[in-house]
This record gives structure tokens, C-alpha cells and sequence, in this order.
């Protein structure tokens, strides 16, 4: 809001007026969270009228067209594809008008992901510029800037894309001018905040053009484009004019380029060089059609990102844990309410929830969860001001869809009418147990599941029973977090989309949860511990044995008991210190990791206290400064599940799950989990881009800043291997990750740093971060296959817990007829194949039309339609979650029959399938087709199946997107 106030909003009022006055001009937009402010609280009705005609002349153009240009290291596959679809369904509904190309500018670091969504989406080339400093000056050197790159190893050639890289000079215009101490090109001068100023005239106000300088300028100019020339292999040249923050005045902006283009123009045999106004469209357009054979380049990524040998962008992957965490909390809440949602409006269409409300609840989540996803947002490199904005607007995007989905589940328990009487439900909130209590538990994933749903109660004493009146396995036991209260775990089973519930009352002298014992053991003095005698205790389940030891109280070995095999297997706590003084040397900030030296271990006395129950094995380890210190910093809670007969435990079993508690930090630490094995894994480290897919990462040695540069982003998923066994680590929110050495893999949980940046200190970009985080981390231990098997879907287990919500039963409860209460709660589930993922089932409301023609059409003669979002249209995406060769098994096809899937939610009419974000029709989408020495004819790939009556094929690692539309009831 403020940066619309300085500036924003001025941008695009100002060069809709200046593109209205000359028709050479262009310009393009990029974020549409500012267009859209902008459209729907500033613009007027000529200039909405205008941006209209400037668009149908090509003169204004969008890329990208997300809400924001997204971060490419720390994001969410679904969140990515998200953001993209809220943009793009705002300008098609608004305009007809498609993006097909990408400014991908900004982002610290290329992701491999990104390049395959674009493709996906219809794009036809992608534009990145962040990549490391001496990559890029290779790659400039050797005219290799330009490919064709295949992002995904899978999908290969059928979802290329060509990828440009700008040049050394990047995204905005060189300001220097030989002949002026003055700056040149940036006639606007800077933005002010937090007004602009009344006068009109702002800071550093470039020179102006003059008859008596207008040869200089052009000389100037005409330099700086032959010396780009010389760097890519056609004599087109994109020359950005601009940078962040410019073009809020444009009319000085354009009159000072109209003078300098004409001018260029007029002696261009003299120059050897002619200029125009262009859009990214026009640059690709004019190398597409040079017709040159490309080069291509595989699914390797362009991560990490080095700007100087001391500046490795690799602190940003922890920077602002907190809001890394919630991000994706929100994300995985969005994922939740918008199935429940959906299959609330298809087979409850005469519900009492307003469905106007309910879709403005989402989308106050969709824009917070979207937005966040900026590269100054979940990133962690914004002032703590834009931090708590957006925290602000997440927390209430959240608070809005709990709500949603407690007064969904409230209103069909009601319309049910199997004579329980609700008084209310809710979505937050510590159990009475006096009153007695049910918990409604919703799982949104498209499997069965099996798992624990953790309730805080007052008192140990409780019984729980599920909707027929059995009772239910669960543990109550001492909570970590405070002394009156108790963590109840309750093993939930649900099947896919659907909820359970579930009542929890104080002993009734019947069947009770289990009562977790407490063994504390002394604290032990890691600086005296004896290296040679060793006690050992194993804490074991049906898939693992963990051995921890009484001398040390840390973790010894695990035993993975299928295969008999032992890792020996360490943690400990590090931190590495890092300067933050600009004169004594490289430092860490928001954004740079730069560690002074090796990491310190930080504890020197380990407390251990190890509750037991016959459903789960808590081991609780504080890790102190010393052996008298009152206060740990750190503490990992380390559970360990046993799944009793008759329930599917599999994953359950398999997951050895760890919280981490980290903080308050001392300032200038950066602290990372280290976790040592015997693994002999030659110092390579697998990461995942995205959640989407792994990369490679083998430990480079470099002259300066080797451990820096060898941090890489873990959105969901790392793991290192020897020739027989991989250990696995899924997370739910970002960290760096790095293998320092051999059988090694350490993760950066948390950072608090303080500089003397001019650059950070003026815009308040200190990270003096002094929270508690609490992360959780699932291991996985086991042979290749067995992990291969287990890593996708538990990764997806871990993003989406179940939804658990919280009620009071009022009066007394008839007891009912079992066959009405079985029923009441267990409609048909939607279930996929174990290696496919139902990305997203949602109500996007858009009212475009779906055939292009219509829409454009409608759009031109003012006759979109207005009022109410459209409930009719389903959105559906499918992912396959493996790799071509991946699995035996699990990297197959799958033949998807999209009326059986989708039965429980009504008789599917009619199945349109779609571009990523849904605005085109795959069926006339024909993207532009490279030539690569691997195709030299420029032939389209036709890869479109016919389907046969809703049956599809979904081959590894596709997306597909679909319009679902069902028999109105």
C-alpha cells in the first residue's frame, strides 16, 4: 500500500497517459497484486478503456502475469503454479489476454522447475538473469547465454522452453555517462517515500537530453549496445530501459527516450545500429524468427548464486524461519479448505453457508499465500515492517478459512440430523474435560491415511471414541511445552477428502488412552564424557531400532531391522559465527551466508528424558551451554510410532520424526543441525527444486567461501546415500542444506545476524531475528527401494497433516441405529494410485469462457459478465509424482478414468483439458518451436491424446490441468 502511495500507482497513470501519445511506445508489466490495486482502486474508465486498446495494439503487454515475480529457491511447486493462476485468471477474465513469456529478473538463483511451469503454462520463451557471476561471464564469453532448456529429465523435450540470460549489465539501464558526473538514463530520478514530492522534482533527476548533448547520450547508448552485441549470437539486442522503481513520471521518462531513439534512428549508418520501443514479445519474436539451431541444456539447475567470490546468496534458504513456516502452514490450510469446499458445493448445494462468502474466504488466503510468494517475501529479505504484513495477511487469510471449513463441517453434521446436537464448532482451542469434547479431523490428501493427530487436555485421564462409539488407540503423556497440560495423540485413519470424528471425554472407567512414562536421565558433561565406555539403550519399533548413549544422552546408531543393516548416526548442534562489520570483511545479511570459519559446536551438557507408551516413544534431548546453565537453547524431540494390528502402518512406522526447538540466538549465529552418519557418501548431496524434482549436488571445492557455496534450498526433500542405503530428510518449510563432509548432511534451522550495510541499514534490512522456531524434520532410513517408495508420499504427508477442528456436544446424545451413523460420515472418498498427487480440486469462480473466441468476443463488446463467481467449474490438476526409471513399479503410466475418481462429488458432464493455469486449451495450444541440433526441423510436438469418454493417461512427472463440470443436481 505504501509503495502504491510513493509510486506504483503513478507508474502505470502515468504510462498509460504517455503510451496514449505516441504510438511507437511500449512498455511492459510484470506483478499484478500492483496492477490490479491499481485497476480496482485508482484507475478511471478512460483509462481502464485505454489499458484495453493498448493491449489490443500490442503496446502494452504483461509477462509472467502472476500476482508476483516468485522466488525460485524456497517456493512450493503448488504454490508457484497458485500464484501464476491467480494472475492469469484476473487477466483473462478482465482482458482475454494471455501471457507467453517470462521476466524472470529477480529471483537469487534459477530453479529447473520454473522453465518446465512456463512451458506448462504456455509460454514461449523464458528470460532469467540471476545466476552465479562466474557462470555467467563463461557463458557470455562464449555466446551461450541463449538455449533451449529441458527442465524436467521426464518430460524432456515435450515441455522445453527457449531461455535467454541477460547479460552482465542485467535488468536496468547503465547509468554512467563518460562525458557528465552527472547520471543519464533515469530522466525520473528515485521514488520518495513515504510521499512523493510536491514540487514534482525527485532525487538524482538524471541529465536531461540537450541539442548540445543529444550526440554524447547517443554515442553513449550506441556503445553499450554493441558491446552486448558482441555477446549473443543474433544482431537483436534487448535493451532494458528502467529498473525497480521507475517510470513514476513517465512523461520526462519517454520525452527524453523519444529524443534519443529519433535521433539514433536518423544516423544509423553512421551508428551502424537502428533502435525501437519494444516488447519482450517483439525481442523473442524477431530471434525466433532468425531460425537458428540452439543448444540444450538439461535439468540442471542455476542454484546456488554467487554475485562475488564472498557473496553467496545462501542465507536467504533459513532467512525468517517463522514466516517460512507459516507460509507453507497457510498454503497446506488453502489446500484443505478449497477441496472441502468444493465437495461441500457439489453434494451440498441447498447448504446453509453462503457460497459468495465462502469463495471471498479463500481468496483472502489465495492473494496472502500468493503474495508471499514474492522474492523479497518468503525469502526472508524484506524490513521487518513487509515481514509482519505479510504474517498479518496470512494469519488472516487462515483465520477466514478455519472458519470456513468449521462451519462447513458445522452445517452438514447439522443437516444430517442424526440427533446430535452441536453447539458449536471451532478451530482453536485446549480441551475442557469436563464439557465433553469431539475433534472433527480432516484429512485432504487424496489417499488413505494413517496417523497421529496431537490434542492438548488438562489431564491424563481420557477415553476416545470414534462416531460408532469404539474406542480409539491413543497416548497421553506430560506436554513439552508447559507444565499443566498434556499432549493426547490420536491415531487417526481416514480416507481421502474425508473427515472423521472423534470424542474425547474423561475416564469413564472403560477403556483409556495409554499413559506415557517419563524416564529422566542425568544431565552429562559432553567436555568429560568417556570416548571409550559406552551405555547404550535402544529405543526400537517395528522398522527401527534407535540407539542412544547414557554417557553422552545423544543418539548412537540406527538399525534399519528389515535389512539388519546399522548406521552409526550423530547429532549435534553447530553454529557459525559470522561478521556483520563492513570493515573487517564479508557479511552475513538477509540474503549472504559468509561464515568466518568452520561451525562451533555449541552445547556442552545434554539433558535426556525419554517417555514411553505402547503407541509412541518420545526422546527428549536439551542441549545446554554448560553443565550448570539453567536454560537450554536448543531441545530436539525425537517420536518413534508403533501401529497396533489391524492398522496400516507403513509410513507411520517408517518416519522417525524430530522438532526442533532453536532459539533465542545470540546475535551474528547462524545455527545448523549436523547430522553425521557412516554412510560413505563421497560428499554428495541430493536437493529437491521445488518439491517437483531432485537435483544432484556433488561438494565443490572453490578458492574462497567453499562452505557458503556449497548451501543449497530444501523446499521438501534431501537425502544422501552410499551404495546400499539412503537416509532421507522431508521438511515442512524451507532450509539450506549442505554436506560438509563425508556421510554428512547439516541443515540450517535459524539465523540472527546485525550489519553495518549502508545499503541494509537504509532500508531497515537487518536480520536481528530473536524468535524461537520450532521446525519439524521426518527421517527416513532404509535401503533405495524402500525409501523410493515411501519419500513422495510422505513428503506429502508431512505438507498436509490433517486438519484437526474442535467442538463441544451439548445435552445428551441419543444413541443411534448403527447403519445411520455409519453412513453419516463416510461418503465415497476420492482416491489416487500412491504415485499420483491431486494437486489441486477447487472452485476458482472465474467467469471467463472457457472457448477463447467467446471471451475475446464478449470482452470487445463490453459484455463480460458480471455478479456472481461461477460454481459450476472444478478445477482439477493431477501430478505424477515419479521420474521416468525411477521405480519399477511406481514410474508407470497411469490411466486416470476422471468420472470414476470424481463419483463421490456427483456425474461428471463433461471434461475440458487445459494449460497450467487454465486459460488456454491444450488442444490449440501450439507453442513456438525451437530448432535444437537434437530436432533440426522446427516441428510441433503433437503429445495430445484423444480421450476416450474422461479416460486419461498421466506419464511421469506431468501436470495435468482440467475444467470439470458436473450434472446440476
Amino acid at each position: 500500500q505504501e509503495s502504491m502511495h510513493a509510486y506504483a500507482a503513478n507508474v502505470y497513470t502515468t504510462v498509460i497517459e504517455e503510451l496514449m501519445k505516441g504510438k511507437q511506445r511500449k512498455f511492459i508489466a510484470v506483478e499484478q497484486e500492483f496492477f490490479r490495486l491499481w485497476w480496482d482502486f485508482v484507475a478511471t474508465d478512460t483509462q481502464k478503456q485505454q489499458v484495453r486498446q493498448l493491449l489490443q495494439e500490442g503496446r502494452l503487454e504483461f509477462v509472467i502475469g502472476g500476482q508476483v515475480m516468485h522466488d525460485e529457491a524456497v517456493t512450493l511447486i503448488d504454490d508457484q503454479i497458485l500464484q501464476l493462476t491467480e494472475g492469469h485468471g484476473f487477466l483473462y477474465e478482465t482482458f482475454g489476454f494471455r501471457p507467453q513469456f517470462s521476466w524472470h529478473v529477480d529471483p537469487f538463483g534459477a530453479s529447473a522447475t520454473t522453465p518446465t511451469l512456463f512451458a506448462l503454462a504456455g509460454f514461449n520463451a523464458h528470460l532469467i538473469s540471476r545466476i552465479d557471476y562466474d557462470l555467467k561471464a563463461d557463458m557470455q564469453k562464449n555466446k551461450k547465454l541463449q538455449f533451449v532448456w529441458q527442465g524436467s529429465p521426464s518430460l524432456s523435450e515435450r515441455q522445453e522452453i527457449f531461455t535467454h540470460v541477460m547479460d552482465q549489465y542485467s535488468y536496468c539501464t547503465p547509468s554512467q555517462l563518460p562525458f557528465s558526473n552527472r547520471s543519464g538514463f533515469f530522466w525520473n530520478g528515485f521514488a520518495t517515500f513515504p510521499d512523493p514530492p510536491k514540487d514534482g522534482v525527485y532525487p538524482n533527476m538524471s541529465l536531461p537530453v540537450t541539442d548540445a548533448n543529444l550526440h554524447l547520450y547517443a554515442q553513449t547508448m550506441v556503445a553499450n549496445i554493441k558491446e552486448r552485441a558482441a555477446w549473443f549470437q543474433t544482431g537483436d539486442v534487448l535493451w532494458p530501459w528502467g529498473c525497480d522503481k521507475q517510470f513514476f513520471n513517465a512523461s520526462v521518462q519517454y520525452s527524453n527516450m523519444d529524443l534519443l531513439v529519433d535521433y539514433i534512428n536518423k544516423h544509423s549508418a553512421e551508428f551502424g545500429v537502428t533502435v525501437q520501443y519494444a516488447t519482450v514479445s517483439d525481442y523473442f519474436q524477431a530471434i525466433y524468427s532468425r531460425n537458428l539451431t540452439w543448444e540444450i541444456r538439461d535439468s540442471q539447475d542455476f542454484l546456488p548464486y554467487s554475485t562475488e567470490p564472498f557473496q553467496a546468496w545462501t542465507g536467504f534458504y533459513t532467512s525468517r524461519s517463522t514466516l517460512k513456516g507459516i507460509a507453507r502452514r497457510a498454503s497446506s490450510l488453502l489446500y484443505a479448505g478449497e477441496s472441502l469446499f468444493t465437495q461441500y458445493v457439489r453434494k451440498h448445494p441447498e447448504g446453509s453457508v453462503c457460497k459468495c462468502k465462502a469463495l471471498e474466504q479463500l481468496q483472502s488466503l489465495r492473494w496472502a499465500v500468493s503474495e508471499v510468494q514474492h522474492h523479497d517475501g518468503i525469502t526472508g529479505t524484506e524490513s521487518p515492517k513487509v515481514k509482519d504484513m505479510y504474517m498479518n495477511n496470512l494469519m488472516y487469510g487462515m483465520f477466514n478459512v478455519k472458519k470456513l471449513m468449521a462451519s462447513i463441517i458445522f452445517d452438514i453434521n447439522n443437516a444430517k440430523k442424526n440427533g446430535e446436537v452441536y453447539s458449536s464448532v471451532y478451530t482453536t482451542g485446549s480441551g475442557k474435560p469436563d464439557v465433553d469434547q469431539y475433534v472433527v479431523v480432516y484429512n485432504p490428501l487424496a489417499w488413505n491415511i494413517t496417523t497421529f493427530v496431537t490434542v492438548s487436555v488438562s489431564s491424563e485421564e481420557m477415553s476416545v471414541y470414534d462416531e460408532l462409539g469404539h474406542s480409539v488407540p491413543a497416548q497421553v503423556q506430560s506436554s513439552v511445552e508447559s507444565q499443566s497440560t498434556y499432549d493426547l495423540y490420536i491415531l487417526v485413519a481416514i480416507s481421502g477428502l474425508s473427515y472423521r470424528k472423534y470424542s474425547i471425554k474423561p475416564l469413564d472407567g472403560k477403556q483409556s488412552a495409554f499413559i506415557g512414562s517419563s524416564i529422566k536421565y542425568k544431565r552429562r558433561d559432553l567436555t568429560r564424557a568417556d570416548q571409550h565406555s559406552r551405555q547404550l539403550f535402544p529405543v526400537v519399533n517395528d522398522c527401527y531400532q534407535i540407539v542412544f548413549d547414557q554417557n553422552t544422552n545423544l543418539m548412537h546408531s540406527i538399525t534399519e531391522r528389515e535389512t539388519n543393516q546399522t548406521v552409526q548416526f550423530t547429532q549435534e548442534f553447530l553454529e557459525y559465527h559470522v561478521n556483520g562489520d563492513t570493515k573487517k570483511g564479508p557479511i552475513s545479511d538477509n540474503y549472504l551466508f559468509a561464515p568466518n570459519a568452520s561451525a562451533v559446536p555449541v552445547s556442552k551438557a545434554v539433558g535426556l528424558e525419554v517417555m514411553s507408551g505402547n503407541l509412541m516413544t518420545e526422546i527428549r534431548q536439551y542441549f545446554y551451554s554448560d553443565v550448570t546453565s539453567q536454560d537450554y537453547i536448543y531441545a530436539v524431540y525425537t517420536r518413534l510410532y508403533s501401529v497396533p494390528e489391524g492398522y496400516d502402518g507403513k509410513l507411520l512406522c517408517h518416519r522417525i520424526e524430530q522438532e526442533y526447538s532453536v532459539g533465542p540466538l545470540e546475535l551474528n549465529r547462524e545455527a545448523v543441525l549436523r547430522t553425521s552418519t557412516s554412510l560413505n557418501t563421497r560428499q554428495l548431496l541430493y536437493t529437491d527444486n521445488n518439491g517437483y524434482q531432485m537435483q544432484k549436488r556433488p561438494f565443490k571445492a572453490y578458492v574462497n567461501n567453499t562452505v557458503a557455496r556449497n548451501y543449497y534450498p530444501m523446499v521438501q526433500t534431501a537425502y544422501i546415500e552410499d551404495d546400499t542405503t539412503r537416509l532421507m530428510l522431508l521438511a515442512e518449510r524451507a532450509h539450506g542444506v549442505s554436506s560438509q563432509g563425508n556421510g554428512q548432511v547439516e541443515v540450517m534451522l535459524h539465523r540472527r545476524i546485525w550489519n553495518n550495510l549502508e545499503w541494509n541499514l537504509n532500508n531497515n534490512l537487518t536480520l536481528n531475528d530473536s524468535s524461537v522456531v520450532r521446525p519439524v524434520i521426518w527421517l527416513i532410513l532404509g535401503t533405495k527401494v524402500v525409501t523410493n517408495t515411501l519419500y513422495r508420499t510422505s513428503g506429502l504427508a508431512l505438507e498436509h497433516r490433517p486438519v484437526v477442528m474442535f467442538g463441544a456436544l451439548s445435552g445428551d446424545k441419543p444413541k443411534l441405529p448403527r447403519q445411520l451413523q455409519q453412513n453419516s460420515v463416510h461418503d465415497l472418498p476420492v482416491t489416487v494410485p500412491p504415485n499420483l498427487h491431486l494437486q489441486t480440486l477447487s472452485i476458482p469462480g472465474w467467469r471467463y469462457s472457457s472457448n477463447h473466441a467467446e471471451q475475446v468476443r464478449s470482452i470487445r463488446m463490453g459484455k463480460q459478465k458480471q455478479g456472481d463467481a461461477d460454481f459450476s467449474r472444478v478445477l482439477l490438476r493431477i501430478r505424477h509424482l515419479y521420474e521416468v526409471g525411477e521405480d519399477p513399479v511406481l514410474s508407470q503410466p497411469v490411466i486416470v478414468d476422471l468420472k470414476s475418481l470424481l463419483k463421490g462429488l456427483g456425474s461428471v458432464m463433461a471434461v475440458e483439458e487445459r494449460s497450467l493455469t487454465g486459460t488456454w486449451d491444450v488442444n490449440t495450444l501450439e507453442p513456438w518451436k525451437w530448432k535444437t541440433a537434437q530436432y533440426p526441423g522446427k516441428k510441433f510436438f503433437n503429445s495430445k491424446e484423444t480421450s476416450e469418454d474422461f479416460v486419461f493417461t498421466v506419464h511421469p512427472k506431468e501436470i495435468r490441468t482440467f475444467f470439470v463440470y458436473f450434472q446440476v443436481q
